[in-house]
C-alpha cells in the first residue's frame, strides 16, 4: 500500500471511532414564551418597554444561556440592530428601547436563546401618543 492510503484509511478508522462514542452532553432547547408585548399592544418610538417572558419550566442544563431581542416586522427580523443582547435568558425580562421605524401593526419581538421565540404582532405608532 501507498502512503497516501494508509493515511486514508487511519483517517476513516479514526472517524469511526469517534462517531461510535457515546455522548453524554445533554442538549436542552430552551424556548421560554414571550408575555410581553401582547397583540394589541402599541408602542411609541424612543420610549422604554420591558420585553418579558416565561421562565417557569426553565430545565436545569440550557445550551446557550445568553438572550438576545431582535426586533422584526412581519417576521422579517433586524439582525443587524439587535434591542438589547447579552442577558441572561432566566431573568424573564429585560428593557428595550422601541426604535424609530415606520409605522406598522405587523411588528414582533423575536427572543433568541437556545432558539427563537416570536411575540405576537404588535403595533408600533408613527409618534408619541
Amino acid at each position: 500500500m501507498n502512503s497516501f492510503t494508509t493515511i486514508f484509511f487511519a483517517l476513516l478508522s479514526l472517524f469511526a471511532l469517534v462517531g461510535a462514542l457515546p455522548v453524554n452532553l445533554v442538549r436542552d432547547v430552551y424556548v421560554p414564551p414571550i408575555t410581553y408585548p401582547t397583540a394589541g399592544v402599541v408602542w411609541v418610538p424612543g420610549q422604554s418597554y420591558n420585553v418579558t417572558w416565561n421562565t417557569t419550566d426553565a430545565p436545569s442544563q440550557i445550551t446557550n444561556p445568553n438572550g438576545t431581542v431582535v426586533l422584526a416586522k412581519n417576521y422579517y427580523e433586524d439582525y443587524q440592530h439587535p434591542l438589547a443582547g447579552n442577558f441572561s435568558i432566566l431573568d424573564g425580562y429585560v428593557t428595550v428601547v422601541c426604535p424609530n421605524v415606520t409605522a406598522g401593526d405587523d411588528y414582533q419581538i423575536v427572543l433568541f436563546g437556545d432558539s427563537g421565540n416570536y411575540s405576537p404582532n404588535f403595533t408600533i405608532s408613527a409618534t408619541a401618543a
